[in-house]
């Protein structure tokens, strides 16, 4: 149910306040792609590649975040779309606190991508697609998930039982079959450089 009579509280110390202090520019690394496809290894790369580099940032990795704020969702499709409307607004505060945040999150549909992006101003969400193919990922299969959803033993799993919409226009594009985490990691870095959002 939708909350009512609440008003927006404005605070002192707005978010370029907060981004000069730190002496960087905020930002949203949304990462994205199949289950195994490398997103919570490369952001946790670039997370200590930023830390080396003395800059303020957070990973909020899916996994996690469902042990706290989205306990309470599955993954149907319906479910999906909640956790990603929830980490798009805690990630929002995050950029208001002036910080570099990662987000690594399957996040299937290119709508709700879009609308984490639209809470944002222009320049401060940054997908990064991270493109290693189906059949990599399942032979990967970290967690044993793929194995699970090819016995019907999981429901709506992304790209078996549920789809899975790649980006169209990623700002990073890696693909991870010729290239090591790290230089995955440095490919982001840089590119945050070139946008002077870290020096």
């Amino acid at each position: 149910m939708k909350t009512e009579n609440t008003v927006w509280h404005p605070q002192h110390i707005d978010k370029k306040q907060r981004a000069e202090l730190k002496k960087q520019k905020p930002a949203l690394l949304w990462y994205t792609g199949l289950s195994g496809s490398g997103k919570s290894t490369i952001a946790n790369a670039v997370d200590a590649l930023l830390f080396e580099r003395q800059c303020h940032s957070y990973l909020l990795d899916g996994d996690n975040v469902r042990h706290g704020l989205n306990g309470d969702l599955g993954f149907s499709d319906q479910d999906r779309v909640e956790n990603i409307r929830r980490i798009s607004e805690v990630a929002k505060l995050f950029v208001d606190a002036g910080l570099i945040v990662s987000t690594a999150f399957i996040s299937p549909f290119r709508a709700d991508r879009a609308l984490a992006e639209s809470k944002l101003n222009q320049g401060e969400f940054i997908e990064v697609f991270i493109d290693t193919p189906i059949e990599v990922c399942e032979q990967r299969d970290p967690k044993g998930l793929y194995k699970l959803a090819r016995a019907g033993e999981i429901k709506d799993f992304t790209g078996i039982g549920s789809a899975y919409e790649a980006p169209e226009t990623a700002h990073i594009h890696i693909d991870t079959d010729n290239k090591s985490v790290q230089q995955c990691a440095q490919q982001v870095v840089n590119y945050l450089i070139k946008q002077q959002i870290i020096q």
